[in-house]
């Protein structure tokens, strides 16, 4: 059975092939820069997701991630449920 987050991840990862973008889930194993759970390249746009059971927030690690990947030009998400991943989703509607 899925954790509530292996839940939203499953959406994601659904989203993501609907699209065709490419993506992979980085193994986390204290080696090297920190990462979101998945790093994702759409119509030569590079983005990140990081997902949550519904209702948990990102780790302060995780915002510093995102803020690392957004001053660099990137795009970060935090899905969490349905409501965050169209929030993802629309934007890669205007992509």
């Amino acid at each position: 059975m899925a954790t509530p987050e292996g839940k939203v991840k499953a959406l994601v990862k659904k989203v993501l092939s609907k699209y065709g973008a490419y993506w992979h889930c980085p193994v986390q194993n204290g080696m090297g820069s920190p990462s979101l759970d998945f790093i994702c390249c759409y119509e030569g746009r590079y983005f990140a997701v990081e997902t949550k059971a519904p209702g948990k927030k990102p780790t302060e690690r995780q915002l510093v991630t995102m803020k690392s990947i957004t001053d660099s030009g990137g795009t970060c998400f935090v899905v969490d449920g349905n409501e965050s991943l169209a929030v993802m989703e629309e934007w890669l509607d205007t992509v």
